[in-house]
């Protein structure tokens, strides 16, 4: 499988037999841009104008939107309910953290968590290869608590997203830098542009996987 990072929260996940699934498009946001994809399953994890713009996405796609279960080709899909605050919602509104399994792997895209998970919620994520959380703080949980739900569901590789950056301009301000969150974790740091990983090779990549906008 391999693993693209198109800058805030989009990602393009291809499996190894060539399923594309295009998570949380935004097709332009500051300086950010989106090339053009043609994806055969597109995630939305809420519906704030930066993770859901489906326009930017060509051909027939099977759109992935609600909080449920969704097979496709290869690719079997659970999305769990939670809230984009830490008020159930009433702050931000609800949003979906799903939850992939392609190629033998477990990938979790936290969308705009806002809050830690509940027992619950972890018992039924269950085991996490791949995390891909946010850890800007101040619209999605800090770069503490993302430590906090890294531990909690255990994953052996964890994607930071949804921090500053240069692309983000004066906007960036109002997130926190991934340093922050790399600090905090504790654990070995990579780069990778394309992350192509696989059971076989996931151990090399264990701990925190920085991707590259290019």
């Amino acid at each position: 499988m391999k693993i693209k990072w198109f800058g805030h929260s989009a990602f393009l996940l291809t499996s190894d037999s060539g399923t594309k699934i295009l998570i949380d498009p935004y097709h332009r946001f500051i300086r950010y841009r989106m090339p053009s994809v043609e994806p055969d399953i597109v995630a939305v994890t809420h519906n704030h104008f930066d993770h859901n713009k489906i326009e930017a996405a060509t051909g027939e796609y099977l759109l992935v939107n609600e909080p449920k279960e969704y097979i496709r080709e290869d690719v079997r899909i659970s999305g769990f309910k939670t809230f984009h605050d830490k008020v159930n919602g009433e702050k931000r509104g609800p949003n979906i953290l799903y939850r992939f399994k392609m190629d033998g792997l477990t990938i979790c895209h936290c969308g705009d968590l806002g809050h830690i998970l509940s027992e619950e919620q972890i018992n039924e994520i269950g085991k996490v290869d791949i995390l891909i959380i946010p850890v800007g703080g101040t619209f999605t949980i800090s770069a503490i608590e993302a430590a906090q739900v890294m531990r909690q569901l255990k994953s052996t590789i964890t994607i930071p997203m949804h921090y500053r950056t240069k692309a983000l301009s004066v906007v960036g301000l109002m997130f926190s830098k991934v340093d922050k969150f790399l600090q905090i974790s504790g654990q070995r740091t990579t780069e990778a542009e394309t992350l192509d990983i696989s059971k076989e090779n996931l151990s090399e990549y264990a701990g925190v996987v920085t991707m590259l906008y290019e």
